[in-house]
């Protein structure tokens, strides 16, 4: 673990709410969870389109809210191009985006459950789980000048 990672750790407090969101071409899946893993809320399904982002980013506001939590963290998977318009999104909303690694969430996932099947909604856990762990590159930059890592 080096000190980019742990700085990154550092971030997840217990007023930090981790979102995991599984990136789709047509509609994303959300989940919430607090830094120990307790799921909070519901699942959410949205667009990948701007109503559909605001659907997402008044999703978990709201749980943000009911729950005490001072910021959030969205993690995802940097599926083709399709993340690209949610990062550019939560950023204008000044929202921390991190993106992790594909071959992460596939090791991950058959190690918490044995399976290497696909389910979006038991994507967002293993995602949201990695982002916790600090396993995730920041996601910065807007549209205009491209989106880039940090």
């Amino acid at each position: 673990m080096n000190s980019t990672q742990n700085e990154r750790i550092n971030q997840i407090t217990s007023s930090t709410l981790i979102v995991g969101v599984d990136i789709a071409k047509f509609k994303h899946v959300a989940r919430a969870q607090d830094y120990r893993g307790v799921e909070l809320g519901r699942p959410i399904t949205f667009e990948n389109n701007r109503e559909g982002f605001e659907l997402f980013v008044r999703w978990f506001r709201k749980i943000a809210t009911e729950q005490g939590f001072k910021d959030a963290i969205v993690g995802m998977e940097p599926t083709g191009h399709y993340w690209l318009n949610l990062a550019y999104y939560l950023g204008e909303q000044q929202v921390l985006c991190g993106v992790v690694n594909p071959l992460h969430v596939k090791k991950s996932k058959e190690l918490d459950d044995n399976s290497p099947t696909k389910n979006n909604v038991k994507d967002t856990k293993v995602i949201a789980q990695l982002a916790k762990d600090g396993r995730y590159a920041i996601a910065v930059g807007s549209w205009s000048r491209g989106i880039w890592f940090s």
